[in-house]
């Protein structure tokens, strides 16, 4: 199988070196990333400059972007052919719940989703995480299970590890996803000059953490799977927006 690896935490993250590793025994492993930390980046592509694509002593790739534009750039300028799986991370923290809207990692992902790809994203689930070889693993059973089985067409796979020793994983547990509180307000401080300046607050606990949710599967110690889609279409609204209209 050829892969083709991201991340949003940039080419030099141990996560990324960690499943580029495990993944190295099951086929041919192609890395660009961004070249510094794009946590939060979402989906969104550079468009105002253009990018440039350079090669560390490690052998990864890395772009002066976004982690959408990563994936976009190699998939339709750098590599010869397309990849057989897209897998981002992995991620130095859990990527559930609302996180999956502004998350880098996901993001990575989707893009190789939208370009028609089997693509997957992967996290390790706590901040302060030192268990990457688990994730490691774990992404490298999925993708024996889908050199065994292929998915028919392109899928979009969020996965979260427990930041656990491998013999401590419970199992697997497809899932949803769960819910946040809001987040904490942004935190107002001031730069040397005295000028007022703002800091993202932390996300929100978790709200939605029912039994089936990607929250309670982590916490239990289970490896937590969960299918993404794209359409963001609020269907249950057509007829009465159509009716509003009328």
């Amino acid at each position: 199988m050829k892969f083709l690896l991201s991340n949003d935490d940039g080419y030099f993250a141990p996560g990324l070196a960690a499943l580029a590793a495990a993944l190295q025994p099951q086929g041919e492993v192609h890395v660009v990333a961004p070249e510094r930390d794009r946590s939060g980046a979402s989906n969104s592509l550079t468009l105002d400059r253009p990018l440039s694509l350079k090669q560390a002593a490690s052998g990864f790739h890395y772009v002066n972007g976004t982690p959408t534009d990563c994936v976009h750039l190699a998939v339709t300028g750098m590599l010869e052919s397309e990849p057989d799986l897209v897998i981002s991370g992995i991620n130095h923290g859990a990527n559930m719940g609302d996180d999956t809207l502004y998350s880098g990692t996901v993001a990575a992902a989707t893009e190789g989703f939208l370009l028609g790809i089997p693509s997957i994203a992967i996290s390790l689930a706590r901040h302060g995480a030192r268990h990457f070889d688990t994730a490691g693993r774990v992404a490298a059973e999925l993708v024996e299970r889908i050199a065994r089985h292929p998915f028919r067409g392109a899928v979009l796979l969020n996965v979260n590890v427990p930041d656990l020793p491998y013999e401590e994983i419970k199992g697997w547990h497809v899932t949803r996803l769960g819910r946040r509180h809001k987040a904490e307000p942004v935190i107002r401080s001031q730069n040397p000059r005295g000028e007022a300046i703002y800091w993202v607050g932390p996300v929100g606990a978790a709200q939605d953490a029912a039994e089936g949710t990607d929250f309670w599967a982590v916490s239990q110690g289970y490896v937590s799977i969960t299918p993404l889609q794209i359409d963001l279409t609020a269907y249950k609204q057509l007829d009465f927006l159509a009716e509003w209209l009328a």
